[in-house]
């Protein structure tokens, strides 16, 4: 069946292995967003028609626009966050897809479930930062929330015998361990951006990269578990699986368990939010077991990893404690890009904001923006 798209983030990685999938399995875009790529969203304009695109940063939506002005049929461009949400409400989509890197995707997030449009979820910071405000609004508007994350599609695959999940007791989330695995705190010290942007299995952005080398994606990633699957923190364990094969379990109430393997490729979850719930032939190549010798497991070690501690610690305390370490988080990685802070502060300053505070009950939409501004300005006063 064909579908329209409306896709977020359709410059990055998530977003260009999406168009993957929609190019294979014909689908039509039915609007396209990206933050300043402007000759990259241009090719994907010429390419797949979109009726509206956007673009959030204001200096490269004039230069689109320039671009864009005195073709046949160009789309609409919309312009600034504002001009996001915007797009996450149009009528005419099937699904939004979002893959914005960061809280700037929250608010895309919860306009698309207020229209009532299916939401594919490649943002775990809208669930990270907004979780009770997320779920809630999936409730009330009656709309399906799909994970594109590889855990958690991983995770929301093995849940499908709907009677089965019923007695879910466990869930066993997997980690790579990023390009850092098995080092200590001293080894840790002297690592560079080059250093933490060399992952072993995943071509990503260079955010989600340096959150795998900290372990933060698994502490962000855990805490939308929680959210998505409704188990508390303790009864989410986190296993590294260096391989990238198993990309999650989960474990019933008999101890029986159960995994969804794949070759590491994002297109699989991808796909499988798209065309949920049917699962139909796609780009990825199969996993081939005449080639697969090994698959390893061991512990994720938060002692050395604090942003995984820190995660955990704000998942426990609940209410606004996730979006403050998320913040913290960004923040420092884009200090630690720049080369301003070194890889071990990341950890430090996400803990710190993190026990700063107790940060617990019910919150607001403006009560998450207000608590990022502050858990990034905490960030530059205590380099």
């Amino acid at each position: 069946m064909s579908k329209k798209i409306t896709l977020l983030g359709s410059t990055g990685s998530i977003g260009t292995q999406s168009l993957d999938v929609i190019r294979a399995q014909g689908y039509e875009v039915f609007g396209l967003s990206a933050h300043s790529h402007v000759d990259k969203i241009l090719e994907q304009v010429e390419e797949f028609h979109p009726k509206y695109v956007c673009m959030t940063n204001p200096e490269a939506a004039a230069k689109l626009d320039a671009a864009l002005s005195g073709r046949a049929n160009a789309p609409k461009l919309l312009v600034g966050p504002e001009g996001l949400k915007e797009l996450a409400a149009m009528d005419g989509t099937d699904v939004v897809l979002n893959s914005v890197v960061g809280i700037a995707g929250l608010g895309a997030s919860l306009t698309a479930i207020e229209s009532g449009h299916d939401l594919a979820l490649a943002n775990k910071e809208s669930l990270v930062t907004g979780g009770h405000l997320v779920t809630q609004a999936v409730a009330k508007h009656g709309v399906k929330l799909l994970p594109v994350d590889s855990e958690h599609s991983a995770i929301f695959q093995c849940l499908q015998d709907k009677e089965s999940a019923k007695s879910l007791t466990k869930i066993l989330l997997t980690a790579s361990g990023g390009p850092f695995f098995g080092m200590k705190t001293e080894e840790l010290r002297g690592k560079t951006k080059a250093d933490a942007l060399k992952h072993p299995n995943w071509n990503m952005g260079a955010k989600i990269t340096i959150d795998s080398a900290t372990l933060m994606n698994k502490g962000l990633e855990l805490i939308e578990a929680v959210w998505l699957f409704g188990l508390p923190p303790e009864k989410i364990q986190i296993v590294v699986q260096r391989q990238s094969i198993v990309h999650s379990a989960v474990q019933y109430s008999d101890n029986s368990i159960i995994a969804q393997l794949g070759v590491p490729d994002m297109r699989i979850p991808i796909q499988y939010a798209l065309t949920y719930p049917a699962r139909v032939p796609g780009v990825v190549p199969e996993l081939d077991f005449t080639t697969l010798k090994l698959l390893t497991f061991d512990v994720a070690d938060e002692e050395t990893f604090r942003c995984l501690a820190a995660c955990k610690k704000a998942i426990k305390k609940g209410g606004l404690g996730p979006c403050a370490a998320n913040g913290a988080n960004e923040e420092a990685v884009k200090l630690f890009l720049e080369d301003k802070i070194g890889f071990l502060d990341i950890g430090r300053l996400v803990e710190a904001v993190v026990d700063s505070d107790s940060f617990g009950g019910d919150y607001t939409l403006a009560d998450v923006y207000e608590c990022d501004k502050m858990a990034r300005a905490f960030v530059r006063a205590h380099l």
